[in-house]
């Protein structure tokens, strides 16, 4: 990710993205082109509208589009402050899901060519989960998105999958030829994966 974001330069071999090798574009032209949501959401004190659009560059109409297609409109409008709802310091006034949500409300404002998920569910409940994934696949589908994966399933309809193990490239190819391979470090995780979530009880 950081080599992505362009925060460290490879030492070797070239990033390309879309036929263009993103060295040779400005910093500035990259990142506005990125979008990332992390495990641990990041919000600054102040107000949805400021979190959303901190540099003032979109109409309030863009912003609730935004907010509708993130599910968190219908919330802010039963709220008298609307798009000016208090966001405490880390956003501690608003659950992990929700601040996941306005996190994916930015990247829909941004309109990011570029969504980098860094095991962005991890944290949150199956159902957030499950909303989020719903979002991303309606939203991003014409989208380069890279999913750092903490739950399987949230990678089972990724055009390819990239296996690292001990920091190197074990496998890369689409979920269902890795999981022809019955042997294939994917399909042993995905087992795995199964097995442990049959093995839970029923909340």
């Amino acid at each position: 990710i950081q080599a992505l974001f362009r925060m460290v330069e490879p030492a070797a071999g070239r990033i390309i993205i879309d036929n263009i090798d993103i060295r040779t574009i400005g910093l500035h032209d990259l990142r506005s082109r990125l979008s990332i949501i992390p495990q641990e959401p990041s919000l600054f004190e102040g107000t949805i509208r400021g979190n959303l659009d901190p540099l003032e560059e979109h109409t309030d109409q863009e912003i609730w589009q935004a907010l509708d297609k993130s599910q968190l409109g219908a919330l802010l409008r039963l709220r008298g402050e609307k798009l000016d709802s208090p966001v405490l310091e880390n956003g501690e006034n608003w659950s992990v899901g929700q601040r996941q949500l306005v996190s994916l409300g930015r990247a829909l404002l941004k309109q990011a060519r570029i969504l980098v998920l860094d095991e962005a569910t991890a944290s949150v409940d199956t159902a957030t989960d499950n909303l989020i994934q719903k979002i991303i696949r309606a939203e991003f589908q014409d989208c380069t998105v890279v999913t750092i994966a903490h739950r399987i399933p949230t990678i089972m309809d990724s055009d390819f999958v990239l296996v690292l193990s001990d920091g190197r490239v074990a496998e890369f190819d689409s979920p269902a030829r890795l999981m022809e391979n019955k042997s294939s470090m994917f399909a042993m995780l995905v087992g795995e994966y199964t097995s442990r979530s049959s093995s839970m009880p029923d909340k």
